[in-house]
C-alpha cells in the first residue's frame, strides 16, 4: 500500500490531504491566522510556520511521516512545461525560491514538499504546474509580433477533471476530446484533446470571460487610455484587472450566493451583470468547439460556480447543442496531485525531470 500526502499551500491556509492508494483517508484545510501571518514580510519567510502546522496536523491525525511512500506539493512557477508529474529537485527549488517566473503562496509547495522528503527520505513531486503549457504553435500567434498568447489557467483542475470523467465512463483521458469550464475566482475555458490541454484563455487578465474579480476581454482602445490617464502605475492597473474587476467591481461583492439572493430580491442589475459573465462562458465554450472542428464528447463544468443551478442552466442553454454537458462541482485539485504521485509509484506515469532548459 502507497501512503502519499498532498499538499498545496494558499494565501491564508495550507490544504493537506492523506491518501493510502487512491482513497482519500483525510483532506483537511489548515487555517492560518490572518494576524500571524502579518509578522512575515513574504510568503519565503512562511516556510518554517507551515511546515510546522503540516507537522502537528499529521501527528494529531496519527500518520508517521517516516512511513510515507510519497509527498506531493502544489507546483510552484517555473518557465513554460509540459503537463505531467515532476520530481521536486534543486532546479525547480531555485526557481521558486527566486521568484524569478512568478511570485505566489503555491510556490511554497516544491519547498514544503523537498523539506519533508529531506528529512524523512520519501520522494517529492509537483503535478500540472501553474505554468503547464501543451499549447500548439498556432494557438499562441497574434496579431502583433514580439507578442504571444500564454498558457495560464487552473491547469491541475482541468486535468483532473478531465481525467475523472474518462475514469466514470471508462474511457482513457486521451481518446476524448473535451471542453473544460472552470468557475472560481478566475474563469477559464479549455480544450483537451489527445491527452492534452491545446488551447485556453488566460485565466488572469486580458483573456475570456470576467468572472468573480477579474477583467476578462476588454476593448484594446479603452484599457489604452484607462493605462496612460495618469490615474494608475503599472502596477496599479495590474492589481485592477486582476483583483477589482468581474462581480466584485461590477457588485460590489463576489458570493455567488449573495448575488443569487439579489437578484431573487429584484436587483435587476445584479441579474443582468451575471447573466453577462454566463453569456461570456458560453460565447468562449462556442469558440473552444471550433478547435475541435465541432467534434466534442462532453463539456465539463467545475469550480464554485458549478454549484449554481442559475448559472449553470444559463451557460447550458446556450451550449447544450454542442455535447453533453457533466458537471464536478468544486475542485479536484487535491485528489489530482495524490493520483498523480500514485501513478508514479505503481509505474503508469513517468517521472518527469526539470532542467534549466525548460
Amino acid at each position: 500500500m502507497y501512503k502519499i500526502i498532498a499538499i498545496n499551500p494558499g494565501s491564508t491556509s495550507t490544504k493537506l490531504a492523506y491518501y493510502e492508494d487512491e482513497t482519500c483517508i483525510f483532506n483537511t484545510d489548515i487555517r492560518h491566522n490572518i494576524e500571524e501571518l502579518k509578522q512575515f514580510a513574504t510568503i519565503w519567510d512562511q516556510f518554517d510556520y507551515r511546515l510546522d502546522a503540516i507537522l502537528r496536523t499529521l501527528e494529531a491525525r496519527g500518520v508517521d511521516p517516516a512511513s510515507l511512500s510519497a509527498v506531493v506539493g502544489r507546483g510552484g512557477h517555473t518557465p513554460p512545461i509540459p503537463g505531467g508529474v515532476y520530481r521536486v529537485n534543486e532546479v525547480m527549488l531555485e526557481m521558486s525560491r527566486t521568484g524569478k517566473y512568478g511570485y505566489h503562496p503555491c510556490d511554497l509547495g516544491p519547498i514544503l514538499a523537498g523539506a519533508l522528503s529531506d528529512r524523512y527520505g520519501m520522494p517529492a513531486m509537483i503535478v500540472d504546474p501553474p505554468t503547464t503549457d501543451e499549447f500548439s504553435e498556432i494557438a499562441k500567434v497574434t496579431g502583433l509580433p514580439g507578442v504571444r498568447r500564454r498558457s495560464a489557467f487552473h491547469a491541475l483542475n482541468h486535468r483532473a477533471v478531465a481525467k475523472q470523467y474518462a475514469r466514470d465512463i471508462g474511457r482513457n483521458y486521451p481518446e476524448l476530446r473535451l471542453i473544460g469550464v472552470h468557475m472560481g475566482g478566475g474563469i477559464s475555458i479549455v480544450t483537451h484533446e489527445g491527452g492534452r490541454m491545446v488551447d485556453g484563455n488566460d485565466a488572469m487578465i486580458g483573456e475570456g470571460p470576467f468572472s468573480a474579480n477579474r477583467c476578462g476581454t476588454i476593448p484594446g482602445w479603452a484599457l489604452i487610455d484607462m493605462a496612460f490617464s495618469g490615474d494608475y502605475t503599472r502596477e496599479s492597473m495590474r492589481e485592477k484587472l486582476s483583483m477589482h474587476a468581474g462581480l466584485s467591481a461590477h457588485l460590489g461583492e463576489t458570493d455567488l450566493i449573495a448575488i443569487e439572493k439579489r437578484i431573487a430580491g429584484g436587483d435587476e442589475h445584479a441579474r443582468e451583470i451575471l447573466d453577462a459573465m454566463c453569456y461570456q462562458i458560453a460565447k468562449s465554450v462556442g469558440a473552444a468547439a471550433t478547435i475541435l472542428c465541432g467534434r466534442v464528447d462532453a463539456i465539463y463544468m467545475t469550480g464554485g460556480m458549478a454549484h449554481s443551478r442559475s448559472v449553470v442552466s444559463e451557460i447550458s442553454r446556450r451550449v447544450e447543442f454542442i455535447a453533453p454537458i457533466v458537471l464536478y462541482p468544486g475542485e479536484y485539485e487535491m485528489q489530482s496531485l495524490a493520483y498523480g504521485a500514485y501513478e508514479v509509484l505503481t509505474g503508469a506515469e513517468p517521472l518527469k525531470e526539470l532542467t534549466e532548459e525548460a
